[in-house]
């Protein structure tokens, strides 16, 4: 067994930044908003890197070798991980759930998806919620554009993290970092866009869509600060929901693990080191097929990892 390294699909954004470059990546421009890290989507497919199935793209390798992924069931690779680069803010938006995307967007998954606050500018903020008090009131704002009394605005710090669940509106702001563990999904809609133009015209809204699915009251979800510590790492539970399980991993040292998920999406966002021998560095993303046993992580790094 072997380790499943992708190579990453960039998009460019009118929000986007430099910052990806920090990762080692060759980046199409300074408006790169998305490095799309482990991804079979087919808006942004990622092709292994190196290994038996170099060359191959993912979802043709969740098709053709599901053992890889412990048989797991579905028509596409659940999972999609995102590294993102705000340059400037993105716009307010929300993500309906699997029954609505379904029924509307032929067919595609709906979108939970949680937010690690790699880095961000001193003072930084995002947007998570809204104030409305019931479903009317929603309607009432978006229609009558009263933002300042709808959206929910609240300050972040570098190590931060929010599970996104459909219904909840959000944005992240100019001067953020952030790795998003997500659904293999693309359907978003736009709540608001500050009025911006892109190629001269503003961008598409889908406002009856998102008064549809916005969830009213706002509940902020209460993460979980499970922590295990063991010999040479420390790992902390950051999210279990029913559409994944995320765990951020500091490794200080050896450590041995033990795969027993379906598969394994890891992510090194900080440091350098080794899996089983193999030199890994920050930027680096790749699968642990199921079956793969036991393997050890050596050296200093900072790592997220997620499965199903």
């Amino acid at each position: 067994m072997e380790p499943i390294f992708l190579k990453p699909v960039f998009k460019q954004m009118i929000w986007g930044g430099s910052r990806l470059k920090e990762f080692g990546y060759e980046i199409p421009g300074d408006d790169t908003g998305e490095c799309w890290a482990i991804s079979a989507h087919p808006n942004g497919d990622g092709t292994v890197a190196g290994g038996s199935y170099d060359g191959m793209k993912l979802s043709e390798l969740w098709d053709t070798h599901r053992e890889l992924f412990g048989n797991a069931e579905g028509d596409r690779y659940p999972l999609l991980i995102k590294l993102i680069d705000a340059k400037a803010d993105l716009s307010i938006q929300v993500h309906p759930n699997d029954e609505y995307a379904k029924k509307n967007e032929n067919g595609s998954l709906g979108k939970t998806e949680c937010w690690y606050i790699v880095d961000c500018d001193e003072g930084a903020q995002i947007v998570i919620g809204h104030h409305a008090k019931t479903h009317d009131e929603v309607k009432d704002m978006i229609e009558n554009k009263r933002w300042s009394d709808f959206i929910r605005v609240i300050p972040i710090h570098k190590g931060d993290f929010f599970q996104i669940n459909p219904g909840t509106v959000h944005a992240i702001k100019g001067g953020t970092l952030i790795l998003e563990t997500q659904q293999n999904s693309d359907i978003t809609y736009r709540v608001y866009d500050y009025d911006r133009l892109s190629n001269g015209k503003p961008r598409e809204l889908h406002v009856e869509k998102s008064i549809d699915v916005i969830e009213a009251p706002f509940v902020p979800y209460e993460v979980s600060a499970k922590t295990e510590q063991g010999e040479g790492y420390e790992r902390q539970n950051l999210i279990t929901c029913p559409v994944y399980s995320v765990d951020k991993l500091t490794i200080h040292g050896k450590a041995v693990f033990h795969q027993d998920k379906p598969f394994l999406n890891v992510s090194i966002l900080d440091g350098e080191g080794t899996i089983d021998g193999r030199e890994i560095k920050k930027g680096d993303h790749f699968i642990l097929p199921a079956g793969y046993g036991e393997y050890a992580l050596d050296g200093n790094m900072m790592i997220i990892t997620s499965n199903i």
